[in-house]
């Protein structure tokens, strides 16, 4: 029939294009009981498998399966801009069938959010990438060397840069601009119960302490990896990934009371953050504080928040690490940041203190087995499959995933987060086939190189029963390398560097 009917007409519709190509599904993050299903530029190709999880969404709260690639919370205010909207679709169509480089970064659309440490970080050969709308620098050109990213899928341009940095984190004192971290202030009489009921950690602690949490969902699935610092008996403060305000925020607010006692305050805007790193980080410290004191070992221990002066400036210090090193996020009040820095720089120089950017963060997270929420972790993986049972406090009293965690805990995962290495060099970046006698068992969560050890590194998730041998394979572009799998993170696993 349809040889010989011929073409009756020709329809020429609009292809609706989003920000970043992927369609747009979700709840509404500034309205209630409001969802979308838009963005779809296959036509009804999906509508399917998109109308079940929209449906699930509606009627469960949750899509039943990890989405935040289609998520409109990855979005935030800054993508409503008409112009930004304009130039990122026009940009992300022309792309559509275009090679898709690993850590390629759009170029529409960009330096409308800057840190107060832009302009001197792109004087110091910074080259910078985009995250929810903020220039963050993504690593230093060395001097004499173009500041130019050239995309490959092999050993990159900026790999022996990015070392060096790597070896300054390791093995002096950096500074990394991190001011994009989405930063929440949940207080009033109702502030605890909401982030105890939310968090599966414990967060009854004293004023003055930080706690690294999830908050888990009703499966037991991880919708947010955070910190919380503690700031007074009804006040805390909420710092969590760049690319999560909207998400993270939106699932705190979502189940706060509504009766006044819990106030939301995003101070994202408010805070720029400098994170001091390294093993000589203290010694930095304590040649700007105005009180030295005040860092020592004994009256700022790990997972501390504390506040310090440093020349004229008020700063949060809180004393974590993404990197497996001594150090703290300074939280600075904007007009501050400028001036911390200088002090900073100017009483490092002869320490070796060095700017890093977020390719060597992704180094040394690696080396360190810390986890990246949307890769390693998601709302379909619980803590006790990515290993955080550390993180899960069984026995503080009820709170939201506790039933499914104790029986996740009771029975054991299905799967679990294996680190491992390769026994030769090779480009991995995340998404590659996890091998054992021939099955392939899983696919790598995040991979990349290990400076420190020098090896590459992969993260995967395997069945619980296939998950105790040392033996395995990662496929790389068509070959299947030899991989060993590690118990344990591959640098520092007493942690006596971060306790020091």
């Amino acid at each position: 029939v349809l040889e010989r009917a011929g073409v009756r007409n020709l329809i020429n519709g609009p292809i609706p294009v989003s920000p970043d190509g992927e369609p747009v599904m979700g709840p509404a993050p500034e309205l209630d009981n409001f969802y979308l299903a838009c963005g779809f530029t296959a036509g009804i190709a999906a509508c399917g498998g998109a109308g079940r999880a929209l449906a699930n969404w509606i009627v469960d709260g949750d899509p039943g399966m990890d989405l935040w690639a289609f998520d409109v919370r990855r979005f935030g205010p800054y993508h409503v801009n008409a112009r930004v909207l304009h130039e990122r679709a026009v940009e992300s169509y022309g792309r559509y069938y275009a090679i898709h480089w690993p850590g390629e970064e759009m170029t529409s659309a960009r330096g409308g959010r800057r840190s107060p440490l832009h302009d001197t970080l792109k004087a110091a050969g910074a080259v910078m990438g985009s995250k929810f709308g903020w220039e963050r620098p993504n690593w230093f050109a060395p001097p004499g060397a173009e500041p130019l990213e050239r995309p490959s899928f092999e050993r990159p341009n900026w790999f022996e840069a990015v070392g060096a940095e790597h070896a300054a984190v390791r093995e002096r004192v950096a500074l990394i601009d991190q001011s994009s971290f989405a930063k929440l202030e949940v207080s009033g009489p109702g502030a605890f119960a909401c982030l105890q009921w939310l968090a599966a950690n414990d967060l009854d602690r004293p004023p003055g302490t930080v706690v690294y949490t999830q908050l888990c969902n009703e499966r037991g699935g991880i919708e947010a990896d955070l910190t919380i610092a503690r700031l007074a008996e009804d006040r805390f403060y909420v710092v969590t990934g760049s690319g999560f305000a909207v998400r993270d925020f939106g699932w705190i607010a979502r189940h706060a009371p509504r009766d006044g006692s819990v106030v939301l305050r995003d101070v994202t805007n408010a805070f720029g953050v400098i994170n001091v790193c390294g093993p000589r980080a203290r010694t930095l410290l304590e040649r700007v504080a105005n009180d030295p004191g005040t860092v020592d070992a004994a009256a700022f221990p790990f997972m501390a928040v504390r506040m310090l002066d440093i020349g004229y400036a008020p700063v949060r210090a809180l004393r974590v690490t993404y990197v497996g090193e001594l150090g703290w996020e300074l939280h600075i009040p904007v007009e501050y940041v400028a001036h911390v820095y200088e002090r900073l720089w100017a009483a490092g120089r002869d320490l070796g203190v060095a700017n890093v950017g977020y390719r060597a963060i992704e180094s040394l997270r690696l080396e360190k087995r810390y986890l990246y929420w949307g890769a390693d972790i998601t709302p379909d993986t619980t803590p006790y499959e990515a290993g955080l049972g550390f993180c899960v406090k069984l026995d503080k009293g009820d709170f939201l995933g506790r039933a499914v965690l104790a029986r996740a805990r009771e029975e054991g995962p299905a799967q679990r987060l294996c680190l491992f290495t390769l026994a030769r060099p090779a480009p991995v970046f995340g998404g590659e086939a996890i091998v054992r006698a021939g099955r392939v068992l899983g696919v790598t969560t995040s991979a990349g190189w290990g400076y420190t050890i020098g090896r590459a590194i992969a993260l995967g998730y395997v069945p619980a029963a296939e998950a105790g041998y040392d033996d395995y394979e990662i496929e790389v572009f068509c070959e299947r390398i030899p991989a060993r799998r590690h118990e344990r993170a591959l640098y520092d696993p007493q942690r006596k560097r971060i306790l020091a």
